[in-house]
């Protein structure tokens, strides 16, 4: 995803995971981050609350600079050439878990342009570091809306279902890189896995027998209609007359 609200949620993981907070955070050009205008940097609103919370600068590489793209242009190419090839993922998780694995293999290994393994480094750099802030910063998906009649809300390209008895009422969608939850009145009306395929519309089979209930009821309350041959009263069309003055 390269929507805000899943960017600042996977790098407030992997700051959470190094236990310190880098000072300066380097990105690629990316819209969700900021853009260059006027030889300045302007970074997006989502990045400025994000970085203001950590106490961190933000740097967004400039358009053809190899020297500061390389890097990590250079490690991509790694992974896309030597590492993925050969490989099979069961999931999103599945894919981070071993990719995981590897660079905690990978890392004890010596560097010769370190002169040393990176994880001899990691020690000395967290210490250079600031702390972690004292409050989390608000990351992930946030939304205020009303439960239309099919009972679903769509979420980065995809519909998950909610419990039909909460059609019409206000309710609050949250989702972070693992889950979408639905509340209403505080209270959990939905809570489906991520998924990161688009175009899905993805069910929970409580909420559809709750459907299918909800269905059965309104027909049983419903009117029972009257006979076909019911007597029914013809008004006399001269009582209009009168009523209009006619």
């Amino acid at each position: 995803s390269r929507c805000a609200e899943d960017l600042f949620a996977g790098w407030w993981q992997l700051i959470q995971a190094l236990g310190a907070v880098p000072k300066l955070l380097v990105w690629d050009g990316e819209g969700a981050i900021g853009r260059h205008r006027g030889g300045c940097t302007e970074l997006t609103a989502e990045c400025q609350a994000f970085r203001g919370t950590l106490a961190a600068r933000v740097y967004v590489c400039q358009p053809r600079d190899p020297e500061a793209k390389g890097l990590v242009e250079r490690f991509h190419d790694y992974l896309e050439r030597s590492w993925l090839p050969g490989r099979e993922f069961a999931s999103p998780a599945d894919f981070n878990a071993q990719l995981a694995g590897w660079l905690a293999t990978v890392n004890t290994r010596w560097r010769r342009h370190l002169e040393c393994a990176p994880a001899d480094r990691i020690a000395a750099d967290r210490a250079a570091m600031i702390a972690l802030p004292p409050v989390a910063p608000v990351t992930g998906w946030h939304k205020t809306a009303r439960l239309p009649r099919d009972y679903y809300v769509r979420l980065d390209g995809n519909d998950y279902s909610v419990d039909p008895a909460v059609i019409g009422r206000r309710i609050q969608v949250t989702a972070d890189l693992a889950r979408v939850k639905v509340t209403c009145d505080g209270r959990v009306v939905a809570d489906h896995e991520r998924i990161w395929a688009r175009h899905q519309t993805i069910t929970d089979p409580a909420h559809l027998a709750a459907a299918a209930a909800l269905r059965s009821a309104r027909r049983l309350l419903a009117p029972v209609p009257g006979p076909a041959d019911a007597e029914v009263e013809y008004r006399d069309l001269a009582v209009f007359d009168l009523l209009s003055g006619s």
